[in-house]
C-alpha cells in the first residue's frame, strides 16, 4: 500500500537545531512516521524530547556547538551508541546575520557560512559513509531557503550560505545516488519562527509580506512536517539533488 511506503518504523534519524521551531516541528513529524530521534543543539532539547518521547519514540538528545567541525564526531559517535544506525539525516540548524552589504563584516560572512554551508556538506559526508559501511543508504534531507533562489537584502551571507546549500545538495546527490542515498533539500518561505520575529511583529512589513504570499499566511512548523517525511522515507526513492519549496505559494507570485 502507499501510504506504507511514508512509514519510518525502526529509522534513526539525526535533526540539527531542533530546540524550537522548524527544526522541532520536523523532529515531531519524523517521530509520528515512526522514527527514533538523535536531536542535535548547543543548549536543552528538553522540550522536544518531550514531545518525541510523547509520542513512544525515543530521542537521544547531543549537546554539540555546530560552528565546530570536532562537534561531527560526536555526533555520528552519540547516534551509532544509542541507536546502533544511522538512516536520516536533516541538517537544519543555521543562523542569520543582518547588515547593509556596505558594511557587512568578516565575521559576519564566517559565521554564517561555518554553519550554514560548511558543515551541512561535512557533516552530510561523515553520515555518508556511515551509511555507505552500513550498506543499506539512506536520506540526507538540507534546509535551504528563498533566498537559495532570490539575493535578498541585508543578509548576504545567508543568501551565499542558503545558495550553496542548493548547490551542494545537487553535487552530493550527483556523486552519492548510486550508494542509495537521497540527497535534497526544503526551502521554507516566510515561516512564523524567531528568526522572523522582529518582521511579523512590524505591521507594515508583515501586511507587505503577507500581501505577497498567495496563501496570505506565514508558514507553522507543521508546514514541513510532509515535506520532510516524504523526503525522508522510501516514498521519495527516485528524487534526488531535488529543492522543494514550502512556501505558501512565494516563488510561483
Amino acid at each position: 500500500m502507499i501510504l506504507d511506503s511514508f512509514r519510518l518504523d525502526g529509522k534513526v534519524a539525526i535533526v540539527t537545531g531542533c530546540r524550537t521551531g522548524l527544526g522541532q516541528g520536523m523532529a515531531v513529524g519524523l517521530a509520528e512516521a515512526g522514527a527514533d530521534v538523535v536531536g542535535v543543539g548547543s543548549t536543552d532539547l528538553k522540550e522536544t524530547q518531550r514531545l518525541v518521547e510523547g509520542l513512544g519514540r525515543k530521542f537521544a538528545a547531543v549537546k554539540a556547538n555546530l560552528m565546530e567541525m570536532e562537534a561531527i564526531p560526536t555526533v555520528i559517535e552519540a547516534a551509532i551508541n544509542s541507536f546502533g544506525k544511522i538512516d536520516i539525516l536533516v541538517n537544519n540548524a543555521g543562523i542569520i546575520r543582518r547588515e547593509d552589504a556596505i558594511d557587512f563584516s568578516e565575521k559576519d560572512w564566517d559565521d554564517v557560512m561555518d554553519i550554514n554551508v560548511k558543515m551541512v556538506f561535512f557533516l552530510s559526508q561523515a553520515v555518508a559513509k556511515q551509511f555507505i559501511a552500513q550498506g543499506s543508504g539512506g536520506k540526507i534531507v538540507n534546509i535551504a531557503s528563498m533566498l537559495s533562489f532570490q539575493g535578498g537584502i541585508r543578509v548576504p551571507s545567508y543568501t551565499a550560505s542558503k545558495s550553496g546549500v542548493m548547490g551542494i545538495t545537487r553535487l552530493m546527490a550527483n556523486e552519492w545516488a548510486k550508494h542509495n542515498i537521497n540527497i535534497n533539500a526544503i526551502a521554507p518561505g516566510y515561516m512564523a519562527t524567531d528568526n522572523t520575529a522582529a518582521l511579523r511583529a512590524d505591521e507594515s512589513r508583515s501586511n507587505e509580506i503577507l500581501g505577497r504570499i498567495p496563501a496570505s499566511r506565514w508558514g507553522t512548523n507543521d508546514d514541513l512536517k510532509g515535506p520532510v517525511v516524504f523526503l525522508s522515507s522510501a516514498a521519495s526513492d527516485y528524487i534526488n539533488g531535488y529543492t522543494v519549496a514550502v512556501d505558501g505559494g512565494w516563488l510561483a507570485r
